[in-house]
């Protein structure tokens, strides 16, 4: 999960409008680190998760602006039900606390505000 996480922490981008921008810049990342992974991955019903890495199951959900925070805990909560899913990331514009382990499974969020020092 870790390398997972030091490859997110090199994202840099400039402002975008859409979710799927913020997406698209991020598989270009996972890519050129080597790290296979399916994305918009099925895990069940009503489950669609925005990456899965393949060898480590690392869910990696991604979310623009500031979406309500019980709202997405909650679908991390649902992810972390998954047997698939070991770990789960946050990607978010603007940070956000969440449980650091979700159904015993290690859960961090990355802030790209924070992680580039700048109010978005």
């Amino acid at each position: 999960m870790q390398q997972i996480i030091d490859v997110l922490k090199t994202l840099r981008i400039n402002p975008i409008n859409e979710e799927f921008d913020l997406q698209a810049e991020i598989e270009k990342l996972l890519i050129a680190a080597g790290i296979t992974h399916e994305r918009e991955c099925y895990l069940g019903r009503g489950n669609r998760v925005d990456f899965l890495t393949s060898n480590d199951g690392i869910a990696i959900e991604v979310k623009k602006g500031k979406p309500n925070k019980m709202q997405a805990i909650s679908q991390l909560r649902r992810y972390s039900e998954f047997d698939r899913v070991k770990g789960i990331i946050l990607v978010i514009e603007k940070n956000m606390d969440i449980p650091k382990i979700l159904n015993g499974k290690p859960c961090v969020s990355l802030g790209l505000n924070k992680l580039w020092g700048i109010a978005l």
